[in-house]
């Protein structure tokens, strides 16, 4: 998982979705799970 400030260039990857969990920002992508990231 990447930790980035912008998740702009992750949630442009087939498959990715961008998700809010306790006040955080994730993207998670079930068919390329190297996409997966976190900010804030």
């Amino acid at each position: 998982m990447k930790v980035r400030s912008s998740l702009k260039s992750l949630k442009n990857q087939p498959g990715a979705q961008v998700v809010r969990r306790r006040g955080r920002v994730y993207v998670i992508n079930k068919r390329n799970p190297r996409f997966k990231g976190r900010q804030g």
